[in-house]
């Protein structure tokens, strides 16, 4: 324990979830001067055009992959989306329908969306998905063992899902509204990328409350302290309720005001959505 005092002592975890609320809403003042058409082209290359339903099929995956395709080239000045995210089961039918450029393939793994199962059964179904072609790895957090601070076993267990990875990039899962409180969500973050996460996500958007400004604004906090200390950039992807254009425009903005613009592309920065882009596109005009 004391091992992770010692990290944890490095950063500001005394914030309130006061001082987040009122630290975020004087960001969010400034949200729609952003609202742009430039902004809303960047929200899109940023976006993880996500399916992630119980009656996915084969078939209904590769008609979701070809949409993809079909915008791929279509609009000279809006890039594609970021990145295609399933489940790992269905990784090789998008990796065999894919034809659109530089769009990633990402799949949430081990034991998505509670985290509850074996670890062995975790590390399988990680090594699977990237076999089959994965770019990305979007895993959950196991929130009982952080409660209970069993943070060894925690770390142990991101380090081994990281080496599973190989080449792909790995995205840690807070379910920040279960862990509600801006001293939980930080500590949650600062932990996760000591053990190797490249992004950290707020939400799976299945069980518990998705994204929120606040969690937003305290996973980026975390982030700029841990790149002041290290000298490395870890990403952040909100994901969770975020179905309009507004809504992803006050992300960006929360991001832009505390990380920077150096953040605001798809190699930092992600949305996971699945009818966003419809409306950002209709916006766009």
């Amino acid at each position: 324990m004391s091992k992770y005092e010692d990290v944890f002592k490095k950063f500001k975890l005394d914030v309130t979830d006061e001082e987040v609320y009122k630290a975020s809403a004087a960001i969010l003042e400034k949200s729609p001067a952003n609202h742009t058409p430039d902004t809303l082209k960047i929200l899109h290359s940023c976006i993880d055009l996500t399916s992630l339903n119980t009656d996915d099929s084969k078939e209904k995956i590769w008609k979701f992959t070809e949409t993809v395709n079909d915008f791929d080239g279509s609009k000279s000045d809006i890039a594609n989306v970021a990145a295609i995210c399933v489940f790992p089961n269905f990784v090789a039918t998008v990796k065999e329908a894919l034809t659109a450029m530089d769009v990633k393939i990402a799949a949430v793994a081990a034991g998505f969306p509670t985290s509850q199962t074996f670890m062995e059964i975790k590390i399988a179904e990680v090594f699977m998905a990237v076999a089959d072609g994965a770019d990305e790895i979007d895993i959950v957090l196991n929130t009982g063992e952080f409660f209970e601070k069993n943070y060894e076993d925690l770390n142990c267990e991101i380090e081994e899902i990281k080496h599973a990875c190989r080449n792909a990039r790995l995205k840690v899962i807070l379910e920040t509204g279960l862990l509600k409180t801006a001293v939980n969500i930080k500590t949650a973050a600062i932990l996760c990328m000591y053990s190797g996460a490249d992004f950290i996500k707020t939400s799976t958007g299945k069980v518990y409350p998705g994204a929120s400004p606040e969690a937003v604004y305290v996973i980026c906090r975390a982030i700029k302290e841990y790149h002041g200390l290290h000298n490395k950039k870890i990403g952040i992807k909100v994901s969770g309720g975020v179905r309009t254009a507004e809504d992803a425009v006050k992300y960006y903005t929360i991001v832009k005001e505390v990380l920077g613009e150096e953040w605001l592309c798809p190699q930092y920065f992600r949305i996971g959505a699945s009818s966003l882009i419809n409306n950002i596109l209709e916006q766009i005009g």
